[in-house]
C-alpha cells in the first residue's frame, strides 16, 4: 500500500485490512521518490493515496471507499 502519514483514507484503509487479517506492506510516498512516481504513472499524474498495488494491479483506494476495497480484494465487508 503507497500511503503518507497525514492521509485519513489511509488509515482507514490500514485499519480495514488489518481488521480483517490481509497483511500488505505499506510504503510511504514522502520518504520514496521512486514510489511516488509509481503513484503518479498507476494514477495518470494524481497523487492518490492510498494505492494498493495487487500482483500487477493497482487499486486507487482515495476517497476511502470499504465496500469498494473488500470487492476489489475478494475480502468480507464486515468482520
Amino acid at each position: 500500500m503507497y500511503s503518507t502519514t497525514w492521509c485519513p483514507d489511509c488509515r482507514r484503509a490500514k485499519s480495514f485490512l488489518k481488521d480483517r487479517g490481509v497483511e500488505f506492506l505499506e510504503i510511504n510516498i514522502e520518504h520514496d521518490p521512486g514510489a511516488e512516481a509509481e503513484v503518479l504513472r498507476a494514477n495518470h499524474g494524481k497523487r492518490r493515496v492510498p494505492t494498493l498495488k495487487v500482483g500487477e494491479r493497482y487499486i486507487a483506494c482515495s476517497p476511502f471507499n470499504p465496500r469498494q476495497l473488500a470487492d476489489e480484494l475478494n475480502i468480507p465487508l464486515n468482520k
